[in-house]
């Protein structure tokens, strides 16, 4: 999972797709998300951070992941999967 290359996202939330002009806030865990997919770090490994820095159980955190991707595809801030 990668973010598009042209998406700027700030230190404060605030994400802006210039393909689309859209604009979008994120909360602070959604930030540090952001963060860790513009790290190059897995699912798994996205998901035992959270986990650990914000003290969650796993199974929330797969859920809450897999929600947020959704909405990332959704609203085309993710990079198409290469296969």
């Amino acid at each position: 999972m990668k973010l598009n290359s042209n998406v700027a996202v700030s230190d404060s939330g605030f994400v802006f797709n210039p393909a689309t002009g859209n604009s979008y806030s994120v909360n602070p865990v959604g930030a540090h998300i952001i963060k860790l997919i513009q790290e190059d770090l897995t699912d798994s490994e996205i998901g035992k951070k959270i986990a650990e820095e914000y003290i969650i159980d796993a199974a929330s955190v797969e859920i809450d992941l897999y929600d947020f991707k959704q909405l990332l595809e959704t609203y085309k801030l993710l990079a198409p999967v290469e296969k």
